[in-house]
């Protein structure tokens, strides 16, 4: 079999929207493991059995529907990223990625080293979305989808 070098092989650039769409499911992802892993620390279920959110104190209905925005914005941006007209899809993502960078930077102090891995990875997410969305080709752009 002949050797090929990097160059020969065929490389596929995904649009914008489906690399944003990608990043809003990684970051899922990974606020769903480190929420999971979570549950090992010690006492973690003890506090959650008691009624308590750690660090937001008591899950009152309030604090229950706050976390639960909070975690579907970024699931329905994973639809949203691919279906809204590119403007103001561009501006969404720009404004919900860095928004969510300070979310995940707010939770960080005083976590588990696992859980700060995370929030790094989730950081470099929300900031590519918001730096996806910000270079965003015009139409008329040579190598538009580079």
């Amino acid at each position: 079999m002949p050797h090929q070098d990097a160059e020969s092989l065929e490389n596929f650039r995904p649009p914008v929207k489906l690399k944003l769409c990608m990043l809003w499911t990684a970051t899922m992802f990974c606020y769903a493991y480190a929420d999971y892993f979570g549950l090992f620390q010690p006492g973690r279920l003890a506090s959650m059995n008691a009624g308590r959110i750690e660090p937001l104190g008591a899950a009152s209905p309030g604090v229950l529907v706050g976390v639960s925005i909070m975690m579907a914005v970024p699931a329905a941006m994973i639809f949203l990223s691919l279906i809204l007209p590119p403007r103001p899809d561009r501006w969404i993502n720009i404004v919900l990625g860095l928004a969510y960078t300070a979310i995940i930077a707010m939770t960080m102090p005083g976590a588990p080293p696992f859980y700060l891995m995370f929030c790094i990875i989730e950081m470099v997410f929300t900031l590519l979305l918001a730096w996806y969305a910000w270079t965003w080709p015009r139409s008329g752009d040579a190598g538009a989808q580079a």
